[in-house]
């Protein structure tokens, strides 16, 4: 992994420490998300996966109470029986927020006032099997919406996971060590440039110091000729 291309100054190196800091931060809450997510994830598909098999149970019983009324019926009473609905249904479609995720929350309401008059035919013609099918299809169908609203979710949450998931490896597997590997850098090439003055200084301090000693021998021996002579 290259480190970042910065000048290795002691105020790059208070920036970085700061960005570390905020990294390791946001790396903490990341995960801390994605394991709520996951928790969240995981409570939903079980509530799928029950809502699902009710509603399959429940649409099977549908599908063979209508295929015997097809049987004892002729397809023409069958067609004119069905042709006009006498119940109609209104969808409203809100949020709710999960994890920061606006999930849909579907509700309905029937447009009759009596929401049980669901049968549009008179019972003379048809069987009994074909009530049965309208009323049980009349019964699973809040359900059924209750299972594509969390089957929505759950798709919602999937994704927001694998994008928190791959944030959290970012932030993990890249963007600290970087920050990491950039401020171990800075911090040697400081300390070698400190190193590199001292040493300067302390060439600089034995040269002054040979300077002096230089002069202070050329002026005892030239106080000394003037004695001699």
């Amino acid at each position: 992994m290259e480190r970042l291309n910065v000048n290795p100054t002691r105020m790059m190196l208070t920036t970085l420490k700061k960005r570390l800091a905020t990294a390791t931060r946001g790396h903490k809450l990341m995960k801390d998300k994605r394991d709520e997510l996951m928790k969240g994830f995981l409570e939903l598909a079980r509530a799928n996966k029950e809502l699902r098999d009710q509603v399959e149970a429940r649409l099977a019983d549908v599908y063979r109470s209508f295929e015997v009324a097809s049987a004892v019926m002729s397809q023409e009473v069958l067609e004119e029986a069905l042709m006009f609905p006498k119940q109609g249904v209104e969808l409203s479609v809100g949020s709710k927020n999960v994890m920061s995720v606006d999930v849909p929350v579907f509700d309905f309401k029937t447009t009759a006032e009596d929401p049980t008059n669901i049968f549009p035919y008179g019972y003379a013609n048809t069987s009994g099997e074909l009530d049965s099918a309208i009323r049980d299809m009349s019964e699973v169908f809040p359900i059924m919406l209750e299972l594509a609203a969390k089957e929505k979710e759950a798709a919602m949450l999937a994704a927001e996971l694998e994008r928190t998931r791959r944030r959290v490896n970012a932030l993990e597997y890249v963007k600290i060590p970087q920050l990491q590997m950039t401020i171990r850098y800075i911090r040697m090439k400081l300390d070698e440039n400190e190193r590199g003055n001292q040493t300067r200084l302390m060439k600089v301090k034995d040269m002054i110091l040979v300077e002096a000693i230089e002069e202070k021998r050329a002026a005892s021996e030239a106080e000394y000729q003037e004695s001699c002579s």
